[in-house]
């Protein structure tokens, strides 16, 4: 049976959830973190600053990205908040998770994120845009980090396994491998090297064995991201003109190959595979999807258009260095021609943290209790 805390805290998820605010949207909170730490890896979608000091097209630190941040601009691919900094308020943290570039000493207890955008699952994926850190380089940072904890417990492993234990783990990978890697013929070869099934296979191997790594090093508890409809967001709108549907349906059934076999990777990760893992699928492609097709019922009035962006759909070339973005981020689903804007961030939180309409076997809220 619910208290009547956990009961309030459910009323304001589902009123907010449709009552957003867009810049101004303030999330419930528990009053203490219901877990001790939070790891984070991905790519722009949750890059929160890593980017910044390398030589890449993918770096957000200029305006008008954080135009409705409290920090301003920190590296944030979009206007406010992104997915992970709103899961982590709905978490009861009370500051954000700090970047792996600037976290050091006791913080790294609390969490940090390793995410970079233009990253992918396999190594080369990104490329094109210039330096990135890929999954396996995250994996790796993750591994640095586990070294330096073990000060922090004086070299007692089991302790520190133990405090891991306990921890959220985020990864969301996959889609730079077909915007930035299969879907970018002129650049790379994956797409006459593989089928679209293959090339799912492929991704599916490669992404185990990471999650693997992870588990090794003491993640149980862990978020596992499918690819969202990439195939409906400006830039592939801006770059297509399908007859039939409003979005590239190409791109969006090449997904769902991936997508489906991640699900029944995170049935054999709970299965026993790996021992202690409570793995959480979040269909990330379905909750977007929904979003896209009822954008109204939360207030988005434009759904194919980049707030700030160039070209046809905002699409064509991204957020420029002090453009002027839209007025009402609100009506907005998409920053970018990549990236939601912070409501739809704060929307997908709530869904995915509260309820299970889109999360396997249980919701954020329920792993983050066990």
């Amino acid at each position: 049976m619910k208290t009547v805390g956990e009961l309030a805290l459910l009323v304001c998820l589902i009123v907010a959830c449709f009552n957003g605010r867009g810049q101004s949207q303030r999330l419930p909170q528990p009053q203490q973190s219901q877990v001790p730490c939070f790891y984070i890896f991905g790519d722009s979608l949750v890059d929160n600053g890593n980017n910044n000091g390398m030589v890449t097209l993918a770096r957000a630190n200029y305006r008008p990205y954080g135009i409705d941040f409290l920090g301003g601009t920190t590296g944030r691919f979009t206007n406010g908040r992104t997915f992970v900094d709103a899961l982590a308020q709905l978490m009861g943290f009370t500051r954000y998770i700090l970047p792996y570039s600037r976290a050091r000493g006791p913080e790294l207890l609390r969490g940090t994120n390793y995410a970079s955008g233009a990253s992918g699952i396999r190594e080369e994926t990104g490329d094109n845009l210039g330096a990135h850190t890929s999954m396996n380089g995250q994996v790796a940072n993750f591994a640095n980090t586990v070294v330096q904890m073990r000060r922090f417990f004086r070299g007692d492993t089991n302790a520190l396994g133990s405090y891991l234990s306990k921890c959220i783990f985020y990864c969301g990978l996959g889609s730079n491998d077909y915007l930035n890697n299969y879907f970018m013929p002129s650049f790379y070869t994956t797409s006459s090297d593989f089928t679209t099934n293959a090339y799912a296979a492929a991704l599916i191997q490669d992404y185990t064995r990471q999650l693997t790594q992870l588990h090794s090093l003491g993640a149980r508890k862990v978020i596992v991201t499918a690819v969202g409809p990439i195939g409906c967001i400006p830039y592939q709108l801006a770059r297509y003109h399908s007859n039939s549907s409003r979005c590239n349906e190409d791109i969006n059934k090449a997904i769902t190959l991936f997508n489906t076999e991640l699900r029944k990777v995170v049935d054999r990760f709970n299965g026993g595979q790996l021992p202690g893992a409570k793995f959480v699928y979040l269909d990330s492609y379905k909750s977007s999807m929904d979003l896209y097709q009822n954008g109204s019922a939360n207030g988005f009035e434009v759904i194919d258009k980049g707030c700030c962006g160039v070209g046809r759909n905002n699409g064509q070339i991204t957020c420029l260095p002090l453009q002027q973005p839209c007025t009402d981020r609100r009506k907005y689903l998409f920053w970018d021609a990549f990236h939601p804007t912070e409501l739809a961030n704060i929307l997908f939180a709530q869904s995915a943290y509260g309820s299970q309409a889109y999360t396997y076997p249980i919701n954020i809220q329920q792993l983050s209790s066990l």
